[in-house]
Parts: C-alpha cells; structure tokens; sequence
C-alpha cells in the first residue's frame, strides 16, 4: 500500500505555480511501539506556508526540495502502537499533505469537539487561525471596549474573527478590508462588521479615512503594505498595532534590495507614540484554555461566524494554496482528504 505525498519540487519564483509541486507515492511505513498511522482527513492550508517556500532562514524552519511540505491536519487513526490511542480516534498533527503517515504518539493530540462541530473546526476557529486572532488582538494589541478597530484581510480565516471578537468585545466600530465587492459586504451583512473596504475597488487610504472618521486605535495587520501605511496614518495617538502577517509582499523577493519598500510614513510613529508589535501565536500558549473557554462559548451560542472554503482532495493542494495567496478563499481554507 502505498501514501500521496505533495512535494515541493521547485522554489517558486514570485507567485506559486503547479509545476512548484509534485505528487509522489511513496510507500506506507510500518507502525512501530509508541507510534500511530493516522489517515488524512482535512488539512489547513495558510498564508505563512508561501515563505517556507523560499530558503531563507525564519521562525519555522522552511520547506525542502524533494520532500512533503507539512501543516496542521485532522486525521483518523487506523493503526496504533501507542496506550491512550485507539483506532478510530480523532487526532491533530502538524504533518499534513500526506494521505497518511505514521509519527510518535507524543506528535498527535487526541480531538474531542463539540457536538455538532465538524473536524475542519480545529484547524480553523478553534485552531491555530482562531487563536492567533484572539491571542493577537486581545493580548498584543490590548484592545479594549470603545476602542475603534481596523483589520486588513478580513474575510480570511484570522481576519474575519479579529472583526467577530472585537465586537463582541465592545469595540467602537470594526472596519475591515477584503478584495471585491462581494467579500466587502460579507464583512458587514455576514460578521457584523461596521464597515467592509474594497481594497481593489479605490485607494484603502481614501476609503479607511472615509470608514473610521475620528481615527483607529488598533490595526491588525494581516497584509502589510499600502493597508499598513494606511492604518499609520489614520491612527490615532498611542495606538496599537498587532503584526500578524505581510501577505502583500510574501511573493517579492526577500533581499532588501529587491524588495518593495514599506510604509513611506513611519515617521508617523514616532510622533503618533504608537506601538507597532509582530507577534507569533506559538508564544502565547498558556492562554489557550481562556481561548477555548471564551470562543468556544460564542461558537456554541452562534454569536461567532465561521466560515470555511474547503478545496477536495489532496492531489488539489496545490490549488488550494495558489487560490489563496490570490485570495479565493472566504474564512478557513482547508482541504479535505476523506471522511472518517
């Protein structure tokens, strides 16, 4: 028997293409004592994956030429060789874009999910997408109630909860931005937003001033460039601004010299006094078990939204991840692998 596996097979030059990848079949493992096979289920495709792409050094290690990328995923186990992992149980790993693998049992957390949540749930709103826009604009950005609040990438999976918790939270007003009429209205009519931006449809510096007229006091930044020198401009004093990611510039090259420039007005800062923080979730871990508590509760009571756009099959991962870098997704992009 054998395992897909998707490959990086090139570095990619700019934008992803299919031929960056390859699907390869190798064969299937032996389980040995403490380890499990755990068979895909979904898999969570994200943003960060596109620079472990490029061979540069950074806070994950990046991808290999000739080996399976990884990331978040949701499997069943169908083999075990580990106490306290049963066939059939439900399990997370981080070593998805493989039909299946075998791994330690110390490398697999058990799942138990709330009645009527489905498997992508893990790796979406109560996942690592989830938690980073909680931990991200509650701990790093220190939102508080009344405070006005301004989220590029809206519409995707970490940004469209920025918006949902800070008003639940009770922030003054939410602005957010995402590409195309369509993704614009849903922030308003679908996540309670206050005001959905077009980023395609006019400069986001004309359209921000014209959304939060007495200014932000917190800017979640899932995008960088023009969004993020918007933001400084339209901050108010002592702002905060939570760094999530770049996704503008995770295409450009990574030497200074080619790459774009950033914002033409960090001057602003300093006279502004606003406090401008990148931030990686993992950093934050002790605070889970409030996340799970506070999100946990809004997503049973349906005051949380949660969207999903789910890509089938493995063999269109790479489309998954082409799709969105060019924004295709709405919320959590996920593929699914099969079903339990």
């Amino acid at each position: 028997m054998s395992v897909l596996e998707v490959h990086l097979a090139r570095r990619p030059q700019g934008e992803p293409v299919p031929d960056d990848f390859a699907l390869v079949e190798v064969p299937d493992a032996p389980v040995g004592d403490g380890e499990v096979r755990v068979r895909l289920l979904v898999m969570s495709v994200d943003p960060y994956m596109r620079p472990r792409m490029d061979d540069v050094p950074s806070y994950v290690p990046p991808y290999q030429l000739g080996q399976p990328l990884d990331g978040g995923a949701v499997g069943v186990v169908e083999e075990s060789g580990a106490p306290g992992l049963a066939v059939g149980d439900l399990v997370q790993h981080g070593l998805g874009w493989r039909s299946s693998v075998v791994l330690p049992a110390g490398r697999v957390r058990r799942l138990q999910l709330p009645e009527g949540v489905d498997e992508g749930a893990a790796l979406g709103v109560l996942g690592m997408p989830g938690f980073t826009a909680w931990a991200g604009l509650l701990r790093v950005a220190a939102m508080r109630p009344g405070d006005s609040v301004f989220v590029s990438g809206a519409a995707g999976a970490v940004g469209g909860l920025v918006g949902q918790i800070a008003r639940l939270r009770g922030a003054s007003r939410v602005v957010g931005s995402a590409g195309g009429p369509v993704k614009a209205a849903h922030l308003v009519d679908d996540l309670g937003f206050d005001a959905g931006l077009d980023y395609r449809a006019a400069p986001v510096l004309e359209q921000l001033r014209a959304a939060a007229p007495d200014g932000i006091d917190v800017y979640f930044d899932n995008v960088g460039g023009d969004h993020l020198e918007a933001a400084i401009a339209v901050a108010n004093d002592h702002a905060r601004f939570a760094l999530c990611g770049s996704v503008a510039a995770y295409n450009s090259p990574r030497d200074l010299a080619s790459a774009p420039p950033g914002p033409r007005n960090l001057f602003s800062v300093v006279g502004k006094r606003l406090r401008l923080q990148g931030f990686i979730v993992g950093d934050f871990a002790d605070l889970r078990p409030e996340f799970e508590r506070e999100v946990g509760g809004w997503l049973a009571d349906g005051s949380l939204v949660a969207r999903e756009t789910v890509v089938e099959g493995l063999e269109h991962a790479p489309d998954a991840l082409i799709g969105l870098l060019r924004g295709a997704n709405t919320g959590k992009m996920l593929v699914r692998a099969g079903h339990r």
